[in-house]
C-alpha cells in the first residue's frame, strides 16, 4: 500500500505502530527532512515550551491569549488522549481528518525521498512534529505555540533554530532513564531549548533547576525571567475558578482569574503571561486581552470535571501527584473521596500511592489497568493501597467496568480518576462513546 492511498485510520495506525521510545535520530536528520519540506518552521513565529509538569497548560494559556488578540494561532501539544488530531490545534479547533491525512502524505513522500539519500525514518514523535509543521504552514498560522515531546536538547522540536521566546516550566524527576537521574541533569536537558539572545521565562521555585537554567541563559546571552511563587497571590478559590494576582516586577501588577480548581495552574498562567509580555515589545497584547485569554483557557485532563462530582487528572509522576493531592484534599474536605487509579510500568507508582494514602482521606479505591505493553497488573497497586492503610480496595482490570464500579461506589461523594494519562484518555473515550449511544 502506498502512503497516498491510505485512509485517515490507516495513517493514524501507521503512526501508532512507529516505536515511541526508540533512540531518537539526530536533530540533523529532522532538519534534513524540514529542508526537503521547504523549511516550514521559518514562516511562523514560534513560542517553544519545555518542562516536566505544566508545559501543556502553559502552551494552552499562550494559545488562548494569542487567539483572544485575534492572531492566527497554531498549537502543537502532546500527548493526545483519544485521537492523534488533538495534538494539532488551529484557532482553538482541532484539525480535521482530511487536513491531517494530507499533511501525513506530504511528510511521508518527503521521507521516502530522504531515505534514498541516507536519512533515517522519523521516530514516532519526530513524525508527528513534521506533520505539525506541514499542517501549520499550510494553514499560514502567524504564531505557533509548540510543546516539546521529551526533554528539550535532543527533542525534535529543538530543530527550530529561532523561536521568538522559550519557556521552561517546573522541573522534577521524570523519564530519568532518558534524561538523567538528578534535577540538575534534567534541567540541563530542558535548558537545551534556550537559544542565543532569545528570552527565556522559567519556573524559579526549584533552586537546583533554576541555577542550571539561569547559568545556561547567561552563557547564551538570553534574557532570563524567573517566576516564583512569591510573585503570586491568590485572593479567592472556589470549585470553579481561582482569582489571583501577579507582581513580578517585570511588568505592571495584574489581577487575573482562571477557570480551574487546580492551584498549580496559577504558576502556569503566570509563566504564560510573562512570556507574552516579554515577546510583546510593542504592547499589542492589552491587559483586557490577557485577562480574556487566561479566563477562557480549558485544558483537558488536568483536574477536569467530566461529570458531576467526577474529576480526571493526568498526574503521573511525584510532582504531579503532589499537586493533585493538594487540590483533591481541598475539594474533598467535606465529601467522601473515591479514587480510580491506574499506572504504567515506567513510573514510580509505589511512591505515588504512598503519598496519596498519607495525605488524602480515601473512602475507597478501584484499581484498573491501562497502557498497553506498559500496563501494570491491577493486583500490584491494589496491594500497595492496602499496605498504606486503605481497607476498601477493588481490583478491576477492565477500564470501562472499573469506571462503572467507581461511579456506583462514589454515591454522593467525589470521584477522582488519576495515575496515568492513558487512564484519562480511556475515560474520555468511554464518555464520548456513551454520549453517542
Amino acid at each position: 500500500m502506498t502512503y497516498n492511498s491510505m485512509t485517515y485510520e490507516e495513517a493514524a495506525a501507521y503512526i501508532e505502530e512507529t516505536p515511541k521510545f526508540t533512540k531518537k535520530n539526530t536533530l540533523e536528520n529532522t532538519k534534513a527532512i524540514l529542508r526537503h519540506l521547504g523549511e516550514p518552521q521559518k514562516r511562523m513565529k514560534i513560542l517553544h515550551v519545555a518542562g516536566t509538569n505544566g508545559k501543556g497548560s502553559v502552551c494552552s494559556f499562550l494559545a488562548s491569549m494569542l487567539y483572544a488578540a485575534g492572531k492566527h494561532t497554531g498549537l502543537f501539544i502532546s500527548p493526545h488522549l483519544v485521537e492523534v488530531n488533538e495534538r494539532f490545534v488551529i484557532d482553538e479547533k482541532q484539525v480535521d481528518n482530511e487536513a491531517f491525512l494530507a499533511a501525513f502524505r506530504t511528510v511521508m513522500g518527503c521521507v521516502e525521498e530522504v531515505q534514498r539519500e541516507g536519512c533515517a525514518h522519523p521516530t514516532y514523535f519526530e513524525l508527528l512534529f513534521l506533520i505539525g509543521m506541514v499542517l501549520f504552514d499550510k494553514a499560514k498560522v502567524e504564531y505557533l505555540v509548540m510543546e516539546t515531546g521529551l526533554g528539550g536538547r535532543l527533542d525534535a522540536t529543538n530543530s527550530v533554530a529561532h523561536p521568538v521566546v522559550t519557556v521552561i516550566t517546573s522541573i522534577s524527576l521524570d523519564h530519568t532513564e532518558y534524561l538523567g537521574d538528578t534535577v540538575e541533569a534534567i534541567a540541563g536537558e530542558k535548558a537545551g531549548i534556550i537559544k542565543p539572545g532569545v528570552p527565556v521565562i522559567y519556573d524559579g521555585d526549584n533552586p537546583q533547576a533554576a541555577s542550571v537554567i539561569g547559568k545556561r541563559a547567561e552563557e547564551l546571552a538570553a534574557p532570563a525571567f524567573e517566576i516564583s511563587g512569591r510573585m503570586l497571590k491568590i485572593s479567592s478559590m472556589t470549585n470553579k475558578k481561582i482569582d489571583f494576582s501577579i507582581d513580578s516586577g517585570y511588568y505592571d501588577y495584574i489581577e487575573l482569574s482562571i477557570s480551574s480548581v487546580a492551584e498549580y495552574q496559577v504558576k502556569n498562567a503566570a509563566l504564560a503571561v510573562t512570556a507574552l509580555k516579554v515577546m510583546d515589545a510593542e504592547s499589542h497584547f492589552t491587559e483586557e486581552i490577557i485577562k480574556q485569554g487566561i479566563a477562557n483557557m480549558r485544558w483537558q485532563g488536568r483536574m477536569e470535571t467530566v461529570l458531576p462530582g467526577v474529576l480526571i487528572d493526568g498526574a503521573h509522576n511525584e510532582a504531579g501527584v503532589e499537586e493533585f493531592v493538594k487540590t483533591a484534599r481541598r475539594l474533598g474536605a467535606e465529601r467522601p473521596v473515591t479514587l480510580l487509579f491506574s499506572a504504567v510500568g515506567d513510573k514510580d507508582y509505589r511512591h505515588m500511592i504512598e503519598r496519596i494514602c498519607r495525605e488524602l482521606p480515601l473512602e475507597q479505591v478501584i484499581v484498573t489497568e491501562v497502557g498497553g505493553y506498559r500496563f501494570v497488573d491491577a493486583r500490584e497497586p491494589a496491594a500497595l493501597f492496602r499496605q498504606f492503610g486503605c481497607s476498601r480496595v477493588w481490583e478491576c482490570p477492565d477500564v470501562e467496568e472499573a469506571f462503572s464500579l467507581a461511579l456506583l461506589k462514589k454515591g454522593d461523594g467525589i470521584l477522582f480518576c488519576v495515575g496515568s494519562l492513558y487512564l484519562v484518555g480511556s475515560i474520555k473515550s468511554i464518555l464520548r462513546r456513551t454520549a453517542h449511544d
